[in-house]
């Protein structure tokens, strides 16, 4: 086992979240993502290129996430969103 991120989902929609977990658990059903309470995904590091893949196809982005993500929905009360 490598080294352990965490990670940020940016789907388009609720719609669009749910596919990206089906698909992933369609392509990797071995690979489990662990949710944490914040709603950030905590995954293997050698995993990324897949879950960036796997994101896009999805309507998605994967962020890599702050090691604080107090901060960055602190940040998001002053900032627009910029989603399409």
């Amino acid at each position: 086992m490598g080294l352990q991120v965490r990670v940020e989902l940016t789907p388009r929609n609720d719609f669009w979240r749910n596919a990206f977990f089906v698909e992933w658990y369609h392509q990797f059903s071995d690979r489990e993502l662990i949710t944490e309470s914040a709603g950030l995904l905590l995954v293997q590091s050698e995993w990324m290129a897949d879950l960036e893949r796997v994101a896009e196809q999805c309507f998605s982005k994967v962020l890599v996430a702050p090691d604080d993500p107090s901060r960055r929905r602190m940040l998001r009360c002053f900032l627009p969103s910029v989603r399409q």
